[in-house]
């Protein structure tokens, strides 16, 4: 009897492991384990994922040369591009949509001489307050030499990197540029929302980065800028949709007239991104229009959720 049972057990025992032999593939497909398509075709991560952001629309890779060699998943289209030679080099490979794509080796801010750089006033980062005690508000180590030969160069599908550069010095050259890809990935992401509203994502940089010296110059409660911006860190920006290109705010509410409400459309769109987008949280707020500028909206990646 014993003898028996142990032959059925046996028989049951190899059916059950044929079955889950014969189902694993399956299984695999379904799940997406072999990295498989439904029709088994093999649909490797294309090393441009990390390049083009989570909008699709990154069109520069921007890091100290230490940082990219790091990236193995960037080896790829990295080979051959003289990453530790600072400045903007192309790549091979294009964007999905033809647009060229850069690499943007940063410079050392380590030969500066005092608040200077190669003759650029940049002034000095704080050190006391909050920056004594977050690693958010170090100093920037790198920066983008900006020439009038770069200056032009798409850093994403809406963005240049003159869009960003601080409003003095205009005939001093190179310029100064602290700017990092997180926010240039929150904007085009914010025009999108606006274009899936039905509203023009056209978005113009009324500030970007501003250097340690110019910020200070409006810093306090009558300029009315933090003496810590974000700003001075490369990852804020205050913007407005300028789809007819007037150089002012649009009226995006459909009133008629240009107030903050059209920025509170704007501030709308970016809640949704960072909603949807977590790792982008940051700062906002919407800001009246003064005799100097029109309304417009603050936008950061600092990391942690602020609003006022």
């Amino acid at each position: 009897m014993n003898h028996s049972r142990l032959i059925v057990a046996l028989a049951l025992g190899c059916a059950t492991l044929i079955a889950a032999t014969t189902a694993a593939p399956a299984l695999q497909e379904s799940t997406g384990m072999s990295g498989a398509t439904a029709s088994g075709d093999y649909s490797p991560r294309s090393p441009l994922d990390g390049v083009l952001g989570s909008s699709g629309k990154l069109r520069a890779l921007i890091g100290t040369p230490a940082s990219l060699a790091q990236r193995l998943d960037l080896h790829p289209i990295l080979s051959g591009v003289s990453i530790d030679e600072p400045g903007v080099h192309p790549l091979a490979l294009p964007a999905p949509d033809g647009d060229p794509l850069v690499v943007v080796s940063l410079e050392s801010f380590g030969a500066t001489r005092g608040s200077m750089q190669d003759g650029y006033r940049v002034g000095r980062w704080p050190t006391h307050g909050v920056a004594s005690n977050n690693s958010r508000y170090a100093p920037p180590a790198e920066f983008i030499a900006v020439t009038p030969e770069n200056e032009l160069t798409p850093v994403s599908k809406r963005f240049r990197l003159r869009d960003f550069l601080t409003h003095d010095q205009q005939d001093v050259w190179p310029k100064v540029l602290v700017l990092r890809t997180p926010l240039l990935d929150k904007l085009e992401l914010i025009g999108d929302e606006l274009e899936r509203r039905g509203l023009p994502g056209v978005l113009h940089v009324m500030s970007g980065f501003r250097t340690p010296q110019y910020n200070a110059q409006g810093a306090g409660a009558k300029g009315g800028r933090a003496g810590a911006s974000r700003h001075m860190y490369g990852d804020a920006a205050d913007v407005f949709v300028d789809a007819d290109g007037d150089g002012k705010m649009d009226d995006l509410d459909g009133d008629g007239r240009i107030t903050v409400r059209d920025a509170r459309v704007l501030y709308a769109a970016a809640e949704t991104v960072e909603a949807r987008y977590p790792d982008l949280v940051g700062g906002l707020s919407a800001y009246t229009a003064t005799t100097a500028h029109g309304p417009f909206v603050h936008v950061d990646t600092r990391g942690v959720r602020a609003r006022w």
